[in-house]
């Protein structure tokens, strides 16, 4: 752990696929966020390598975004894929997790993944949440607008842990 954020898309849409679950691309994006969220809280350690943006539809990992943005509104039908360093060819995103992490994983998931993009979109705009402190930032600039973990860590302490996370 950390782990990139196409290995951790790829699974969710595998276990979103197993549960006849859709997944469009804006509710992946909070679906990961709220996997990364969690991670942080229970864990003490980020899930993801790099770090989420604030855009105007709550936080996204912009590199897995575009992996994705073919789909628009529609349903994710395809994996995401990354360069295989040693055969210079692109390959599926996949990982194994320990049993822990995938157990945990799936209880994340399969908790999020069940609540609509819009819900899910209400969910990452809390007042003086993360996303708020940064999409509504006060200063002339905010290269990037980058979500600090701190911040995710000291405002989700704060917040009962949806039931089945714990």
């Amino acid at each position: 752990m950390p782990y990139d954020g196409r290995d951790i898309a790829n699974f969710i849409l595998d276990i979103c696929d197993e549960n006849d679950r859709k997944i469009t691309n804006l509710a992946l994006q909070k679906i990961i966020y709220f996997c990364h969220v969690w991670s942080l809280i229970d864990f003490d350690r980020p899930l993801i390598k790099q770090r989420f943006e604030a855009w105007q539809y709550g936080p996204v990992l912009p590199y897995v975004y575009r992996e994705f943005k073919e789909f628009d509104a529609s349903p994710i039908t395809k994996r995401a894929q990354k360069l295989n360093i040693e055969t210079g060819k692109k390959v599926v995103a996949s990982i194994r997790f320990d049993e822990t992490t995938e157990d945990w994983l799936k209880r994340v998931i399969n908790f999020y993944s069940r609540l609509s993009a819009g819900q899910l979109v209400e969910l990452t705009h809390t007042e003086n949440g993360p996303w708020a402190k940064v999409w509504k930032h006060e200063s002339a600039v905010n290269p990037g607008m980058k979500i600090d973990d701190r911040e995710i860590k000291i405002y989700y302490s704060q917040v009962i842990p949806p039931y089945g996370i714990q």
